[in-house]
């Protein structure tokens, strides 16, 4: 059947060498269509795209006009953008540090919604104009690309020209799914925004991978370094990653500096707490153990995620404080603050993968004593929340699409239902 066609296929590799290596940034206009181009492809439901199925839903006389556009020739097609224009993706980061500070959630969700502006104060266009940057222009970019990310196209096959009647016909479809394409275009944006300023961090995230060796040779030849090497490498690499993250965000090198303090005393408790280990291991206390080494592994982890949510509730009292933000979020800071750090994937990822380190050292070192000397178990017992971080990032750029299709799906079981009914 020539139901799809696929104009651009996306081919996702597999997770393994999706975890393993560089990810390439995608070209700008990555897209996939589907393409219905036969009329009797239109007697299939359970093989029509979710898109023109919720369309036929909604307005049933829709079935007849695409019928008759198919059977001029012609060929209706779903095109889907699979990444957010680099513009558009400047443009969120300019309005997002120039004028936002440095936040996402708080703005770009009404935007894209009811097209409601964020407020630029006369000093935030004289900080932008100083780079050659206005807001505005900025703004309407955004606005204008806002329902690009999913829509209905005409393909004219052989090339027979486009009726007045086709063209209204393709405006009408895309006027009925606008409204469930645009929280679909939130997700896209939000996480294009943060998979692309956090691209170095997930370099080093990814780089952290080879450890496992190292750690290996180490625990075999000088038991204990072992263990302080797998917890205290991964751990001084994921701080890094973070402070780029922090830094494609929009923070300042100075502001990063000034909140790396106390980092020196936990790495130096981290450390001690690794070197303890083996000690706790020949007194049987493995459960102890495995706690120690857990919690040895991701101290920085943890440390590092709560001072980058305090550093958005900083961002966020200053939107309070300009009266950018509005009323109904305005009693909710550290909500939002939490909200606007786990926009970024990778560091979810770091921050899932730190609580549970522990949780499964302790596990691991009681259910399988045998491994706890074993440098290749030690070195993925140290890389639990780089491990999970990698998962979390591969997962995140699949859900968006999967939680629209969920979401069409939905609807069609309603509009079913209510018809019936």
């Amino acid at each position: 059947m020539a139901l799809i066609r696929h104009l651009q296929i996306l081919k996702f590799p597999t997770f393994l060498s999706n975890l393993l290596r560089f990810r390439k940034n995608l070209p700008i206009g990555l897209y996939n269509t589907r393409v219905v181009s036969l009329e009797e492809e239109l007697e299939f439901a359970e093989l029509l795209p979710k898109e023109l199925l919720f369309a036929f839903k909604k307005n049933p006389s829709f079935k007849e006009r695409v019928a008759l556009i198919l059977k001029s020739g012609k060929a209706i097609g779903i095109l889907t953008v699979e990444k957010t224009p680099e513009r558009v993706l400047s443009a969120i980061n300019s309005i997002s540090i120039l004028s936002q500070q440095r936040t996402i959630i708080t703005w770009l969700p009404q935007l894209l919604l009811s097209q409601l502006r964020p407020l630029l104060l006369p000093h935030d266009r004289e900080i932008a104009a100083k780079s050659d940057i206005n807001l505005d222009e900025e703004i309407n970019i955004i606005l204008a690309h806002r329902l690009d990310f999913k829509k209905f196209i005409l393909i004219d096959e052989d090339h027979q020209g486009i009726a007045e009647s086709e063209k209204h016909l393709i405006e009408e479809l895309n006027d009925t799914i606008s409204p469930i394409v645009i929280r679909h275009v939130i997700s896209r944006m939000t996480f294009d925004n943060a998979d692309t300023r956090t691209a170095t961090a997930q370099a080093i995230i990814k780089a952290l991978l080879v450890i496992g060796p190292i750690t290996h040779v180490l625990e075999h030849y000088t038991r204990g370094f072992g263990k302080i090497f797998a917890a205290s490498t991964d751990d001084v690499l994921a701080e890094t990653a973070e402070l780029f993250a922090l830094r494609g965000s929009g923070f300042t090198w100075k502001q990063l500096i000034a909140r790396s303090r106390i980092l020196i005393p936990v790495f130096i408790l981290a450390t001690i707490g690794a070197f303890n280990v083996d000690a706790l291991i020949d007194q049987g206390h493995l459960r102890i153990a495995g706690a120690v080494f857990g919690l040895s592994s991701v101290a920085l982890s943890l440390t590092t995620a709560l001072q980058s949510v305090r550093m958005y509730k900083q961002c966020i009292d200053h939107l309070v404080k300009e009266e950018k933000l509005p009323a109904a979020h305005r009693s909710t800071p550290w909500i939002l603050a939490i909200k606007q750090d786990f926009t970024n994937p990778a560091r979810l990822g770091l921050f899932i993968g730190a609580v549970l380190s522990p949780l499964i050292s302790m596990t691991v070192f009681v259910g399988f004593p045998q491994f706890v000397h074993n440098g290749w178990v030690l070195a993925l017992l140290g890389t639990t929340e780089t491990i999970t971080a990698g998962v979390v990032v591969i997962l995140a750029r699949q859900l968006n699409a999967l939680k629209f299709q969920l979401e069409l799906s939905r609807l069609l079981r309603t509009q079913s239902t209510t018809n019936q009914a």
